[in-house]
């Protein structure tokens, strides 16, 4: 997702029904939802109050993810972690892999033809973000199965 633009462009518009059934339970018109999507119209533009709601509503967390990354952060859900053993860290240990792999596919592409373009880094950034989210759900499940340090001796 280049713009939180057009993350939210995208989240209203593959919502089921897309925006004809979301504006009403936005209390809002489709015609006016289109034109708060639309990247291209100045005159209905979306608040951080339509972001939440559409996040919501839709569960596609798309618009926070493009916020994190326009400003060096990573969102990763904090009860994403139901089962803390070691099977779940191994899965979480090969998500880690098949996203690092991606970042390697991502930079290759890119360098195949000796020249790095600005719409090739945009790639190359969404498969390192994807990274950085793998390897914190890892820590955060690894933290969570973490026995508390006892004092004194043993």
């Amino acid at each position: 997702m280049s713009t939180v633009q057009d993350a939210f462009y995208a989240t209203c518009h593959d919502a089921p029904g897309g925006c004809e059934s979301l504006a009403p339970r936005l209390g809002t018109s489709p015609a006016v939802l289109r034109n708060k999507a639309n990247p291209h119209n100045t005159a209905n533009v979306p608040s951080l109050k339509d972001a939440d709601q559409v996040m919501g509503l839709t569960g596609d967390y798309r618009i926070l993810h493009a916020l994190c990354a326009n400003h060096g952060h990573v969102a990763v859900p904090v009860d994403a972690h139901g089962n803390s053993g070691d099977m779940a860290v191994l899965e979480l240990v090969t998500h880690v892999w098949a996203a690092n792999g991606n970042v390697g596919a991502a930079v290759d592409n890119t360098l195949a033809d000796g020249r790095v373009e600005l719409r090739e880094l945009k790639n190359v950034r969404a498969a390192i973000y994807r990274t950085q989210q793998a390897l914190l759900n890892m820590l955060a499940r690894l933290e969570e199965m973490a026995e508390p340090e006892h004092q004194g001796g043993r």
